[in-house]
């Protein structure tokens, strides 16, 4: 799949050995869509600060922005804006057991598929834009529940906005990694797509499918 338009890379940041490289910005975008739930990562003063929050992506051929909320109690809102953020996606990942290796001589290991989004987050200011940002994510999230968002109170909503602070960070570099035990057999990745696609976790049955498709 070809992309649209390149982003910059400014720097290797994130530590991908040549086996596992996620090449492919396309590829990358459609991983952020289907596993929107990330960190978003700052410092202030020299400490690290972290967020577990939902992501709404949006591209359109020129820039690729990531947009969510902090609870306005958090500190972490108030050292955001103008300032360089990574925001990581981190599913699907799995334990693979030296079960599956041909040789004795074998360990541990973890597989998973991450992406790094690097960028500078603004402030989105005002009742207007929280509104839309809000109503951005149940267009993605849950379309069905428009129509009562549409109905409740004005006044509730906007007592509400005070409660949340609306971003958006612009996107300047993605880095990504599928560690999907490339190192490994046919033979060997095989065994492990048939452990992880028995597995009770649709995580680890998320990870399988996508061994499979870099074994095809």
């Amino acid at each position: 799949m070809g992309d649209s338009f390149a982003l910059e890379r400014n720097a290797e940041t994130m530590y991908v050995p040549r086996s596992f490289q996620f090449d492919g910005q396309a590829e990358k975008v459609a991983f952020m869509r289907r596993y929107p739930f990330a960190t978003i990562i700052t410092a202030a003063d020299g400490i690290p600060m972290a967020t577990h929050l939902p992501f709404v992506l949006a591209e359109n051929g020129v820039t690729i922005t990531l947009s969510s909320h902090f609870a306005a109690a958090n500190s972490q809102a108030m050292h955001i804006e103008g300032n360089t953020s990574l925001i990581i996606f981190s599913e699907p990942h799995a334990y693979i057991s030296p079960s599956h290796y041909d040789k004795r001589e074998s360990v541990p290991t973890w597989d998973y598929i991450a992406v790094h989004a690097y960028g500078t987050c603004r402030m989105a200011d005002g009742v207007d834009a929280k509104l839309a940002l809000l109503e951005k994510m149940i267009a993605v999230y849950e379309p069905e529940y428009r129509n009562q968002w549409d109905a409740l109170p004005l006044q509730f909503k906007t007592g509400m906005l005070h409660g949340i602070v609306a971003f958006t960070l612009e996107v300047t570099d993605l880095q990504g990694q599928q560690k999907l035990s490339q190192n490994k057999t046919a033979a060997e990745r095989t065994r492990i797509v048939q452990q992880l696609e028995a597995s009770p976790s649709g995580i680890e049955r998320d990870l399988a499918t996508y061994i499979k498709k870099s074994l095809a």
